[in-house]
């Protein structure tokens, strides 16, 4: 079977007006600015406005995805939200978006990767078009984590923001698009970072509440190692299947979740930082949505050409990964 080649067609950002500075942290928190730079990267994250919700993140990052890519609603064939944060357990965020964008004869589902999701998403949308199943999908990356972060946790509320990703893939020239897909989970990892409250395992009650089970929990040395690890093993392999070399890369687009494990992956891929798209500092970490709102800084700043190789990667809870090497 001739697998038709797929790659990125159109790409969308969107992130709430509101921003938290470190400063504001500081009188909420037992933190200071200094400490949080140095040790993480970030200086402010956005957050999503009363009233606001995934879907409606989706929403505006689709429309500029779409206008990108120079196709309509009613031209896509699926959309997949990678997401942990959705509206509501069911219906999925992708049916909510779908009927917002009028997108009628679009299939829709979420998928739940935490922050390795966007690449999850990826690889299944791809396969869809590569066999001639769809011509045009919607993969987003969007999360509300300001709404399932506890501001009384100093560990964890320094890290989280809200924002939303888009892309549209489809048919590219056979030289370009997706060469290779790389995905992985390690489930006893499962407990170092978690939503415990919510599910039907623990739902809701008064006691669930009383014990914060509601909010991440994250035990972050662990989480730390198993990113410094797994972000360069997980490149290393999507570049092996590709038939690339380390020097063949362009641009890197990792997850944005501390700038040491970033660094570390620069590092393990010896690239230096020009060749790094970088925007922790003004969001900090948005889960699923990090990757493919940095795609979209990258392609609004100019950084991506024609031809240009591409490595996505990332990691999250579950615990899992997911790393990307495409022809721009």
């Amino acid at each position: 079977m001739n697998l038709i080649p797929v790659g990125v067609l159109g790409t969308g950002k969107y992130v709430p007006e509101r921003i938290l500075t470190n400063q504001e942290l500081e009188t909420m928190v037992e933190t200071n600015d200094e400490w949080i730079v140095s040790r993480t990267g970030i200086r402010e994250r956005r957050i999503a406005a009363e009233g606001q919700a995934t879907s409606d993140l989706c929403y505006e990052a689709s429309l500029i995805a779409m206008a990108s890519a120079g196709i309509t609603a009613d031209q896509l064939d699926l959309i997949i939200v990678a997401t942990i944060t959705p509206d509501m357990s069911f219906p999925s965020t992708a049916c909510v978006l779908q009927e917002k964008l009028g997108a009628k004869k679009a299939a829709a589902f979420d998928l739940s990767a935490a922050c390795s999701g966007f690449v999850y998403g990826l690889a299944n949308a791809s396969n869809f078009i590569a066999t001639g199943t769809y011509k045009y999908a919607l993969v987003i990356g969007a999360d509300c984590l300001s709404r399932i972060t506890d501001y009384t946790d100093r560990n964890t509320c320094i890290l989280f923001g809200d924002g939303a990703g888009a892309v549209v893939i489809g048919e590219v020239p056979e030289e370009r698009g997706f060469k290779s897909f790389e995905l992985g989970a390690d489930g006893t990892g499962g407990p170092l970072l978690k939503i415990e409250g919510g599910g039907s395992r623990n739902p809701a009650t008064q006691s669930s509440i009383d014990q914060r089970l509601h909010y991440i929990y994250m035990a972050g040395a662990e989480v730390f190692k198993f990113a410094v690890r797994i972000m360069g093993n997980a490149a290393d392999e999507a570049l092996r299947k590709a038939g690339w070399e380390k020097a063949d890369i362009d641009l890197l687009v990792p997850h944005q979740a501390n700038m040491r494990i970033i660094q570390a992956s620069l590092n393990r891929l010896e690239l230096t930082d020009d060749k790094c798209m970088i925007n922790l500092d003004k969001y900090g970490n948005m889960s699923a949505a990090s990757i493919p709102v940095a795609l979209a800084e990258a392609a609004e700043q100019g950084r991506l050409n024609e031809g240009d190789r591409i490595v996505l990667v990332g990691f999250g809870g579950g615990l899992t990964w997911g790393a990307s090497a495409l022809v721009w």
